[in-house]
């Protein structure tokens, strides 16, 4: 009997260990400004079968070190998948990254490493969720970014509606949907059909597990409100540093010392004040300059210094700066410190010259993050949403992404 239990508790162990979701992993403080994206200027990496994915980052080291890529294949819930990798790549990876050049005519000096994928050494046979990893010379982990490959087979429309909780009824967001599956045979789908939403690109914020409410014919319908509403936020704050010696109404000051430093204006806490709307690119940002014709090689790195206001409502919880440019990680380089002379929260983070879009958010002792503590939310804040649909036929060994839609509250209604 002691033996049956240990064999049944090893093999549980080793099935929860098989099951455990794929997280993408942050980069060490020597690999800045991971630029990853497709066929649009999103850096939300998702292609249509047959296109290209574009990888670029700059190493602060700037001894040419060599790196090497892999490829991983998941499930629409970032659960590992069975199939081989010969069922899912055409051709190999684990190779090094061959095209790297210095940068030149820089204070920080760094060596930027581009990659394309596919590329005459690996291309995709199936459609769904994959993972890059990127490793050093020692087989060491540096970094992984997901990307996503889909085919056009039904087509996805997205609506943004208010909600309907009265509780939340001036801050929230739902998403509905209506997937008509065409020539696409469906026989069940509500077994067959997974859907994810996702705000603003940012993985964490998906909602899965949603079944289709009602079929009409061909069409599948999702109207649920509860179960897909979001938080709307606020917009995004944003700086510029394309033109290094320019002051904006984001930048107080620019000083040069061993590097430039840009010293922002000092930022208030906007969860009680009335909703602004001014355009940002939800998170994201872009690698540009005014310094010179090629922005990868040779854009400066500049030390970016961010003010916040120290209110009570955020008490002794920490407060990181959050955005696309560091993966929203929270990590001791985006957290910010009290000084006691100023009366702020600051944080010096090293950013490559761009446009640049963040927010201030708050992680608790008991590890809870909270994103709009110090924004606010609102219904009217300018949201994008996507939504993937995955197919598994009885059968199947993996997930397919037959369809992308996409909605912006812009256009919200009630």
């Amino acid at each position: 009997m002691k033996q049956y239990t240990l064999i049944l508790s090893l093999l549980m162990a080793f099935w929860g260990a098989k099951a455990q979701v794929a997280v993408e992993k942050d980069a060490p403080e020597n690999i800045k400004s991971i630029v990853f994206k497709g066929t649009t200027e999103d850096q939300f990496p998702i292609i249509l079968s047959g296109d290209r994915i574009t990888l670029e980052f700059d190493d602060l080291n700037a001894s040419e070190e060599d790196y090497y890529y892999k490829v991983t294949y998941y499930n629409y819930d970032w659960t590992p998948s069975t199939l081989l990798k010969s069922q899912y790549l055409k051709g190999l990876d684990n190779l090094r990254i061959t095209n790297y050049e210095n940068s030149y005519n820089t204070l920080q000096a760094y060596s930027n490493y581009q990659l394309q994928l596919p590329n005459n050494n690996v291309s995709f046979k199936v459609s769904g969720n994959y993972m890059l990893e990127v490793y050093n010379e020692y087989d060491e982990l540096q970094f992984s970014r997901r990307f996503l490959i889909y085919q056009n087979a039904v087509s996805v429309g997205v609506s943004t509606k208010r909600t309907r909780e009265f509780e939340f009824l001036n801050e929230k967001q739902a998403v509905q949907i209506a997937i008509n599956a065409g020539d696409f045979r469906l026989i069940n789908p509500k077994n067959e059909v997974k859907v994810a939403i996702i705000q603003n690109y940012y993985w964490p914020s998906a909602i899965t597990n949603l079944k289709p409410q009602y079929t009409i014919g061909k069409e599948l319908l999702y109207k649920y409100d509860k179960e897909a509403s979001f938080f709307g936020g606020n917009e995004f704050l944003n700086f510029t540093t394309k033109d290094l010696r320019a002051t904006s109404t984001a930048i107080a000051r620019v000083e040069l010392q061993d590097i430039y430093n840009h010293y922002l204006y000092g930022d208030l806490h906007r969860a009680n004040e009335p909703y602004t709307y001014f355009p940002d690119i939800n998170g994201d940002f872009v690698v540009t300059t005014q310094q010179g014709e090629d922005a990868s090689r040779e854009s400066e790195y500049t030390n970016i210094h961010f003010k916040l206001e120290y209110t009570d409502a955020i008490g002794l919880d920490d407060v990181y700066v959050f955005g696309k440019f560091n993966n929203y990680a929270l990590s001791d380089e985006n957290k910010m410190t009290y000084n006691e002379k100023t009366g702020y929260l600051e944080a010096s983070i090293k950013i490559k010259q761009g446009f640049y879009n963040y927010k201030y958010v708050i992680k608790t002792d008991t590890g809870e993050v909270k994103e709009n503590v110090i924004g606010g939310n609102f219904h009217f804040t300018e949201n994008n949403y996507l939504v993937l649909v995955y197919y598994r036929n009885f059968g199947d060994q993996h997930d397919s992404l037959i369809g992308v839609g996409s909605g912006n509250s812009r256009n919200i209604t009630n």
